[in-house]
């Protein structure tokens, strides 16, 4: 069975119900999709998705449990025990345990504007797919100061292989438990120095890479007059009909990269915050309920440099912080 992951909690809900409109409107509202918790805090996603019957939260906590423990011991940060905690964005990794035999996952800060067919073709022949230019910006999966990263890692490989975890199209069984113990065991001795510091993107690209597993990127494949961008640091998308063009090519998906979850509950509460296609995003998030899409009535102020008392009052609308 096919489907599509992703990852959430209640932090993120605003861009998780886009993401979920955007799968409905290009994928249908039959399909799949299986959300990842980030941490127990799910009650309003939970009463969100009753009213989709496609969409589930996953609850194997054996599988939860067996991935919390590979990244307690497989992050970088770990190193740095005062300091570390573990965080719940590794959690997407269930997806390697099912329950689908493929899967594209989607961060929930990405709105699909296309079919996914060619990408699960491609998963007939491979066993992960991306389309991304992370290859472009290595430092920030890798640690490229360590003198042990190309000793791993042939230069070639990391130029073409390594990909955006915001987007990866992969196959349940990759990594069973006896893959994860030999992983964790090249990096007790000596390789964790090579991961980049943050998060689990670097984790999710060594554990295919270490494997031997190829990594097929759309960008390298398509043809060069096809391709398009997927971020919205890229400012010369076109829009037509809620969809956005790269020259003419219409996007895969959008990732809203660099735009924080605070940014997306504020505009929701009524804050007049601009960020990059802003009005796409809104009209996803509120495709269902265009009634309660927010009316701003105050000048529009930067995402990159809002008031801090601005978002506190945002935020206290949505009881997302404690009065004080």
């Amino acid at each position: 069975m096919n489907g599509i992951c992703t990852l959430g909690n209640d932090y993120v809900f605003d861009q998780l119900v886009a993401l979920l409109n955007s799968i409905d409107v290009f994928l249908g509202k039959e399909i799949p999709v299986c959300i990842y918790p980030f941490d127990d805090q799910t009650q309003r996603i939970a009463e969100e998705i009753a009213k989709r019957p496609n969409v589930f939260i996953y609850d194997d906590q054996e599988s939860i449990n067996r991935w919390d423990k590979f990244m307690l011991e497989a992050s970088p940060a770990s190193m740095n025990r005062n300091k570390y905690r573990i965080y719940g964005g590794h959690r997407r990794f269930c997806a390697f345990d099912g329950p689908f035999d493929k899967f594209v996952y989607l961060d929930a800060d990405t709105i699909l504007m296309n079919s996914l067919s060619l990408v699960f073709d491609k998963l007939a022949e491979n066993d992960c797919v991306v389309y991304d230019f992370q290859f472009k910006y290595p430092d920030k999966v890798y640690n490229v100061k360590s003198p042990k990263l190309f000793k791993v890692f042939a230069e070639e490989r990391i130029k073409k292989e390594i990909f955006c975890s915001g987007f990866y199209a992969s196959k349940k069984g990759l990594f069973p438990q006896e893959k994860q113990e030999q992983l964790l065991s090249y990096l007790r001795g000596g390789e964790k120095e090579i991961l980049y510091p943050k998060g689990d993107q670097s984790v999710v690209n060594y554990m295919f890479m270490r494997s031997g597993i190829p990594v097929y990127n759309l960008v390298y494949n398509l043809p060069n007059d096809t391709i398009t961008g997927c971020t919205v640091t890229s400012k010369h998308f076109e829009e037509r009909e809620h969809i956005l063009y790269d020259r003419g090519n219409r996007l895969t998906y959008l990732h809203y990269i660099g735009v924080p979850p605070n940014i997306n509950q504020a505009v929701c509460a009524g804050e007049n915050i601009d960020f990059p296609y802003r009005d796409l995003f809104l009209y996803y998030r509120y495709l269902n309920e265009p009634e309660q899409r927010p009316v701003f009535k105050n000048p529009p102020q930067s995402y990159r440099a809002p008031s801090p008392s601005l978002l506190v009052r945002a935020l206290r609308k949505f009881k997302l912080i404690k009065q004080g």
